[in-house]
């Protein structure tokens, strides 16, 4: 899911003259855990993915955030979705960005996988703040759209304290540090970087406030130099493969959070290694 290698053009477009330590406030977590649950686009075990009942699937298992992908309509309204089509979802071939949002919400997803999962109609951003309010935070991976219209939404639903954001390219980085000061910013590590001087050279050139890839991408010492700068590391374990043997390597390398496709199954886990 995520491309690492746009990051490299934040070193000559981001620099900072600060310690580079995370400063910007993070969303509270119900119960204060300290390992921090993602459920990739929802819990989208036994509902389609992105969808309001996997949001609510995810609320009611106890995750700690729902991803969230964000994208634009042809008439501006911001809707959910992961892909830039509504093609696997919906069986019917289409661009998000090419569609009236009174079209789109005619239209029902589905897990063509899971028949029996049912229908689900394509949210708007809107309806996942308001599900979302007092429920959970919101990790929204910012796909297409404007930061501007976004967090007029965030801060019309109360939401302002309950969302970070995940930057998919520069302009967006701009964008959301001048739209939103106060909202946490997130960036993927780039794949090269597998020391402590090269981990620092990327939080030097960035004024990120948590880092996201693949968990594997990490390892003891850049967990540590990320450490040593309070950055947090909420990285990537979802798959159809997830297992114990996996979190378990996931959380020797002591990173922060993982954003996971079998939420309730990981936060089993964690209970049972008395981390949660």
């Amino acid at each position: 899911m995520r491309l690492a290698s746009f990051i490299l053009l934040f070193v000559s477009l981001f620099a900072i003259n600060e310690s580079n330590a995370q400063t910007t406030k993070l969303p509270l977590v119900r119960h204060h855990h300290k390992f921090i649950v993602i459920a990739h686009r929802g819990d989208h075990t036994n509902a389609p993915e992105n969808t309001i009942a996997a949001y609510k699937n995810a609320i009611k298992i106890g995750a700690d955030f729902i991803e969230v992908d964000l994208r634009t309509t042809k008439d501006s309204q911001l809707v959910v979705m992961h892909d830039a089509t509504i093609n696997r979802m919906t069986g019917i071939n289409g661009s998000i960005h090419n569609m009236t949002f009174d079209s789109l919400k005619k239209l029902e997803v589905r897990e063509s996988k899971h028949p029996e999962w049912g229908y689900q109609t394509i949210p708007t951003f809107q309806e996942v703040l308001k599900l979302s309010k007092r429920k959970i935070n919101i990790y929204l991976d910012f796909k297409n759209a404007s930061a501007k219209a976004a967090y007029n939404e965030i801060v019309a639903s109360g939401m302002e304290n309950n969302v970070i954001v995940y930057i998919n390219n520069p302009n967006q980085f701009t964008d959301w540090k001048n739209v939103a000061p106060n909202i946490p910013l997130m960036i993927s590590l780039p794949g090269k970087v597998k020391n402590k001087e090269a981990l620092f050279q990327v939080l030097e050139k960035n004024q990120t406030d948590l880092l996201d890839g693949n968990y594997n991408e990490y390892n003891a010492e850049t967990v540590a130099a990320a450490k040593e700068k309070n950055i947090p590391i909420w990285a990537d374990i979802q798959s159809v493969d997830e297992n114990p043997t996996l979190w378990d390597k996931a959380l020797n390398l002591s990173l922060q959070g993982l954003q996971t496709d079998h939420p309730k199954a990981l936060i089993d886990y964690l209970k049972k290694k008395g981390i949660r």
